[in-house]
């Protein structure tokens, strides 16, 4: 198939999924969608062309079996290094540290610690639970701005190495969000043992947690991709990443509850893919809700549109990073 002809594919496919997600979705089998008209236009656009052109994208790879072969085989090359450069990061992390690894424990526990004591008593939001509630938005806040900013310097850090040998650009920032992972595995052990010594009640949403870590993973995966293209060319990028992540936290529900957002206010939070994130996280960990379709479908494509808009970012402009570096 030629390149107009997954367009069109794309375009049909974006239009008849509009139809569907505006017609065909009660708020009984979606749950609970802005009740602002522009906003619901705004969102099943962009959820009918994410998941249109995502499908486009998959039929394409299927239909050019060789080269998506060869994507998967260059991958499984190179992973003995990904590991190493996972390990590294890692290893150099704690390195001359006295605590070491456990400082993965307890830098948040001593944060939450902090900002509890002075969200709790200074600004009183009453939230039953609230270190629980303070922690789950730190967990999947923090390792979305870690690693998407180590990401971000992934490739001109290792500028030594592509002037040398071959490694695929990729491989450089999913290292880097493949270590934040890991350091986002001992944060969760730090909310389990808050979890427990609160005496917050299980349910068995908890095992969804997994689906939630994978809708940040693939969406910090995309920014992080993009934001390494971005600082080969632009480096004040660094600078501006650091603004901008300092407001996100503030847009997002981390430290104060939504309920004292006005209406007009909401509409415009529930913009922010972070805000869907960390609400989904808590549905499933603290409150024992299995989330509806929609905000399934909405965490999904802000992930894959991300993805999307990092993987095709990488790819045209990899070839040019040699000039820049």
């Amino acid at each position: 198939m030629a390149k107009k002809h997954y367009t069109s594919v794309a375009i049909i496919l974006s239009g008849l999924l509009f139809i569907v997600f505006w017609r065909h979705l009660p708020v009984e089998v979606s749950g609970s969608r802005p009740g602002n008209v522009p906003m619901l236009i705004f969102f099943n656009a962009l959820v009918a062309i994410t998941l249109g052109v995502f499908s486009t994208f998959i039929l394409m790879l299927f239909i050019n079996k060789s080269y998506t072969l060869g994507l998967f085989s260059t991958l499984g090359r190179f992973r003995h290094l990904l590991f190493l450069m996972v390990k590294r990061d890692f290893v150099t992390r704690y390195r001359r540290s006295i605590l070491g690894i456990l400082w993965s424990l307890l830098n948040p526990l001593l944060t939450m610690l902090v900002l509890t004591m002075v969200f709790s008593t200074i600004f009183r939001f009453d939230i039953e639970y609230y270190p629980l509630y303070l922690l789950s938005g730190q967990l999947i806040f923090n390792f979305f701005n870690e690693s998407t900013t180590l990401a971000m310097g992934s490739v001109t850090g290792s500028a030594n190495i592509l002037k040398k040998v071959y490694v695929p650009r990729y491989v450089f920032p999913l290292s880097r969000i493949l270590s934040s992972v890991v350091n986002l595995l001992f944060s969760f052990l730090a909310f389990m043992i808050v979890f427990i010594i609160l005496g917050h009640q299980w349910y068995w949403t908890m095992l969804l947690v997994p689906v939630a870590i994978i809708y940040i993973f693939i969406f910090a995966l995309g920014i992080g991709m993009l934001l390494s293209a971005l600082a080969v060319f632009f480096r004040d990028i660094n600078y501006i990443y650091t603004i901008g992540t300092t407001l996100l936290m503030f847009l997002t529900p981390i430290f104060w509850p939504v309920s004292i957002l006005e209406p007009r206010v909401y509409h415009l939070i529930y913009m922010n893919p972070m805000f869907h994130f960390v609400n989904y996280f808590r549905e499933v960990a603290l409150f024992g809700n299995v989330p509806g379709l929609w905000p399934n479908i909405l965490c999904l494509t802000f992930a894959m549109a991300a993805f999307g808009v990092g993987l095709a970012v990488k790819i045209k402009q990899q070839d040019k990073y040699i000039l820049y570096l």
